[in-house]
């Protein structure tokens, strides 16, 4: 059920947030939201954990080079040796416990007590995150697929593939998909949608505070007031194939309406943008999952 979510045990953990879903359903802008909460920070997208859980039993070193040897690791501005002096003195040593180190350090350089992560591609290895971190509370943010094709087309970036509308809106199917099927399998587990949180913010935060466990605070909704030094985090970054850099600039331009408050007008810009061939074919791919989040499919 779209805005439903699994009880659960907080045991010894808070709650951490996980937030994903397919490529330019607004990610970044619920990042930045949930990030402006005065308890609560979230790094850049990390993308790391599946390597890390692939490395058990692991080691302070051996987790260390997954993440120093990743290269995103700049983006997070954290000290090197204060994180292996952190990861040296866990006793027992676990992967789990190394993935809290890093997260609360990320979190300590905001004055911060909780922490969470927004990586879209994690939408596929829930249940691996799951095994390793217990308290991840995981969003599934979900957008209108037709939406989705649309900017990923404008965008033309070599991350989200370079097919046309067919192969993105298959990416979108098979990816909310498969997050539908995991997590449903998962102890927190809850879907949102992204017109919900453009049209009703307040709403749909306080949902998602309840749900992990956090007051409502009014400052996720000033999220602008912070976005562009938030952003500013990002840096180059290799395309797919390592042959060329896609500049910080270049990376930060691609979120650029999450400057700006929740824009209406992002909703439904795919009746002027997609061609009517774009639309058929992203309806046939994808329309039984499309009608189950209330998209209503123009073919009908």
């Amino acid at each position: 059920m779209i805005g439903g979510y699994r009880g659960r045990d907080l045991g010894e953990f808070a709650p951490a947030p996980f937030v994903f879903g397919a490529a330019r359903s607004g990610t970044t802008l619920l990042r930045l939201m949930l990030d402006s909460h005065p308890q609560l920070a979230i790094p850049p997208e990390t993308h790391f954990i599946p390597h890390v859980a692939r490395k058990e039993p692991s080691s302070p070193s051996a987790f260390l080079s997954v993440l120093t040897g990743s290269p995103r690791w700049g983006d997070w501005h954290l000290d090197e040796e204060e994180l292996r002096g952190s990861l040296e003195a866990l006793d027992p040593f676990t992967n789990g416990e190394a993935l809290r180190v890093f997260y609360r350090a990320y979190a300590a350089r905001f004055g911060k007590p909780r922490w969470g992560d927004k990586t879209p591609a994690y939408a596929t290895h829930l249940l691996l995150i799951e095994e390793l971190l217990p308290e991840a509370a995981f969003v599934h943010l979900i957008r209108d697929p037709r939406d989705v094709v649309a900017s990923v087309l404008s965008a033309d970036v070599p991350w989200w593939g370079t097919g046309g509308a067919r192969e993105a809106a298959e990416r979108w199917r098979d990816r909310v998909g498969t997050a539908r099927h995991q997590g449903s399998r998962c102890r927190h587990y809850l879907e949102a949608r992204f017109e919900e949180l453009i049209h009703h913010p307040e709403q749909t935060l306080r949902r998602m505070c309840g749900f992990v466990g956090l007051p409502w605070d009014p400052e996720m909704l000033a999220y602008t007031e912070r976005a562009t030094d938030r952003l500013s985090e990002l840096g180059s970054l290799p395309y797919p194939g390592g042959k060329r850099m896609a500049p910080g600039s270049e990376r930060r331009a691609l979120h650029s309406l999450t400057t700006q408050p929740p824009l209406a007008s992002r909703i439904g810009t795919w009746e002027k943008r997609l061609s009517a061939t774009d639309v058929r074919d992203i309806e046939k791919v994808a329309g039984d999952l499309m009608t189950e989040f209330g998209y209503e499919p123009q073919g009908a």
